[in-house]
């Protein structure tokens, strides 16, 4: 098989993986009852999975990530806008290597 027809069919099986994911993930929300603590868990969700990304990451490369999650936490104490913090982060991350 070619490798074009390869690369095809995983681009295929990535989006079925991830439709399914996300479809099963609101099948399932839609049976859990939403309670405080359920509303609570949800809320910090996303933080806590950019956490779990980014410290192996920063724990691997070292002094240019950790100056990288340092500015972008400082951004985001400063400004609470998660985006913007990640963008200057990336940002600083990559200035730094490049000096």
């Amino acid at each position: 098989m070619p490798d074009a027809e390869i690369a095809l069919l995983a681009i295929a099986g990535m989006a079925v993986v991830t439709y399914a994911t996300r479809a099963g993930g609101l099948w399932l929300m839609v049976h859990v009852p939403m309670s405080r603590r359920v509303e609570s868990f949800l809320r910090y969700l996303s933080g806590s999975v950019l956490v779990a990304l980014v410290v192996p990451a920063a724990l691997q490369e070292g002094g240019a990530a950790w100056i990288a999650v340092a500015a972008a936490a400082l951004v985001m104490l400063a400004t609470k806008r998660t985006l913007l913090a990640l963008v200057l982060g990336v940002a600083v991350g990559a200035a730094y290597r490049a000096l």
